[in-house]
């Protein structure tokens, strides 16, 4: 198959080409057409979803940019207001035309000749989304669409200062690389005191997510917050028995592989004890990693990366970047993190991340762009709904992309024993990762199952699950005080509830692909185009078994999973 990088914004045929949403007002007669349409045959149907498709598209897309816009800015209060006003004058309106539209389709008669394996998992989203709409909680999860961001704006204005320099907290971490220890010890602290000034703030914010989310799920007719989110995220093919089986698996299989990279560490640097602030440090005399000096750079080395996999992959990026869909660099204002934000009328994502010139950031962008070539794969796909696949193989598509672009490393590392380092370094962080994320997933079932705790025993029940999945080889005497807030540094707690385990179904999927590549890459890379470009359009097994892999978070396959790693850690 000829795959093009050269994605056309969506032609709009039922929307005036110019229109831009500014208000209600205007916007409102295109749900209300929607909603009052005949629909006399089944051609009058597909018509009406491909009509719904494109108001979607657009709407998404408006929404997408405020939120881009002020993520790249927090601190300028416009495009705060612009993105407020939509979440809470617009979308809190379209919520209940979009329930009248899916149950118009539900109730349609030839709704049932549509073609059953095109709409399945797609009409199952809309009868979920029936199931769940109660008009008392539209005000409410408009309040939450708009407090979510506020995490950016706090985390966005965090500083420090280091040899007389200002640093964001991402910058900063560049430090916790060198190989001056009382250095890194000085600068762990800092970040860590820093977070600390905001604590009060930021469980402040997190009690009234946590109350308005029980309210939603209690409207709803649930018992608690968890069990409505699982339905929401559409987790049709695990449950939370899954989770709590990944989190002991994670125990059995992962840790100890994990304390055996702490061990090696720990001899490396020949340190007596090893602390949270060496986990990163090379040996004194070993440069940090520095692979690329600007953002400029960063998209370069990415593009050659990507076309020594696949030159269509390269393309994505350097279309992106003509399009000026990229945001790489750390600054004050920013909000912290990354992501690869999918706009569903222009095609071409956007990615936003903050880069600080370390390793970290070359995974990430090759993480994002993953992402990236994944919205370019589905965009073809004839309604916007067909584009919204799940969350765990849009995850699957992001780290399978780490893995297979470390064959083509030497763009960032043309030094042979930088480039061993650095995937030495990647693929500890592949393993090491698995116990965060369980970690993180372990303590949000116990906050929503549990939503009149108090603050002392959200921090005791945080220091607890943190210390089951901690490495016994990491002295953290005396760190107790940063330690028990260590859950606030963590932005999907706050914007995006309950999405993380999907990182860690994902990584085993991940790893699996990449297992494939080492036997054949073509053929890797063939069955990853063949399943990302499927969209929504299958159950997540379904995709699962697209890209030649099975969907399995069992002990035993993620043990196997494990050998395979170590095996090739130790062949570097």
């Amino acid at each position: 198959m000829n795959y093009s990088a050269e994605i056309q914004k969506l032609q709009r045929h039922f929307i005036p080409r110019d229109f831009i949403i500014t208000d209600w007002e205007s916007l409102e007669p295109y749900f209300k057409a929607l909603e009052e349409r005949s629909i006399t045959t089944l051609a009058d149907l597909e018509q009406w979803l491909k009509d719904a498709s494109e108001v979607e598209a657009v709407v998404s897309e408006d929404a997408c940019w405020r939120q881009i816009k002020m993520t790249c800015d927090t601190e300028n209060k416009e495009l705060e207001a612009a993105f407020t006003f939509f979440m809470m004058e617009i979308q809190p309106k379209i919520q209940a035309y979009s329930d009248k539209c899916n149950r118009k389709l539900v109730d349609c008669p030839f709704t049932k000749q549509l073609d059953p394996h095109k709409y399945f998992t797609y009409l199952r989203n809309v009868k979920k989304n029936i199931d769940l709409f109660r008009e008392d909680n539209i005000p409410i999860q408009a309040e939450l669409n708009v407090m979510q961001q506020q995490f950016g704006v706090i985390a966005g204005k965090m500083t420090i200062q280091v040899n007389g320099q200002e640093y964001t907290l991402q910058q900063a971490a560049k430090f916790l690389e060198d190989p001056d220890r009382s250095l890194r010890e000085e600068v762990y602290r800092k970040i860590s005191e820093r977070r600390l000034q905001d604590k009060e703030q930021l469980n402040e914010l997190f009690s009234s997510l946590l109350k308005k989310r029980q309210q939603v799920a209690v409207n709803a007719g649930f018992k608690n917050y968890r069990d409505f989110r699982f339905i929401e995220l559409g987790r049709f093919d695990y449950s939370k028995e899954d989770c709590y089986q990944f989190h002991e698996s994670v125990k059995l299989h992962v840790m100890p592989l994990v304390n055996q990279i702490y061990e090696n560490k720990k001899r490396k640097l020949g340190l007596e004890t090893l602390r949270p602030w060496d986990i990163e440090a090379e040996p004194p005399g070993i440069q940090p990693l520095r692979p690329f000096k600007t953002g400029e750079e960063l998209t370069e080395k990415t593009i050659r990366c990507f076309n020594e996999l696949r030159p269509f992959f390269g393309d994505c990026l350097n279309k992106m970047r003509v399009m000026g869909h990229l945001d790489l660099e750390s600054r004050k204002g920013k909000a912290p993190g990354g992501y690869n934000c999918p706009l569903a009328e222009s095609g071409a994502p956007f990615i936003f991340m903050n880069a600080a010139g370390q390793l970290d950031d070359v995974t990430t962008m090759v993480h994002e762009g993953g992402h990236a070539v994944h919205s370019f794969l589905a965009h073809d796909l004839e309604l916007t709904g067909f584009k919204e696949y799940p969350t765990e193989i849009a995850e699957v598509a992001s780290m399978a992309m780490e893995l297979f672009s470390m064959d083509h490393w030497q763009v960032f590392f043309d030094n042979k024993e930088e480039l061993t380092r650095a995937k030495e370094q990647q693929l500890e962080r592949v393993i090491t990762i698995f116990p965060w994320i369980a970690t993180i997933d372990k303590f949000q079932h116990w906050i929503y199952e549990n939503p009149n705790h108090s603050l002392e025993q959200r921090a005791d029940k945080w220091l607890l699950i943190l210390e089951e999945f901690s490495s016994p080889v990491i002295n953290v005497e005396g760190l107790n005080d940063y330690r028990r807030f260590a859950w606030q540094r963590q932005l999907h707690l706050y914007e995006v509830p309950f999405y993380y385990i999907e990182y860690g179904i994902a990584q085993l999927g991940a790893i699996g692909l990449w297992h494939q590549y080492k036997q054949n890459p073509d053929s890797a890379i063939s069955n990853y185009m063949n399943a990302l470009g499927l969209g929504g359009t299958r159950t997540l097994p379904e995709l699962f078994k697209a890209a030649g892999l099975q969907f399995d978070f069992s002990p035993g396959h993620i043990s196997q999973l494990m050998l395979f790693v170590k095996k090739e850690m130790e062949s570097l």
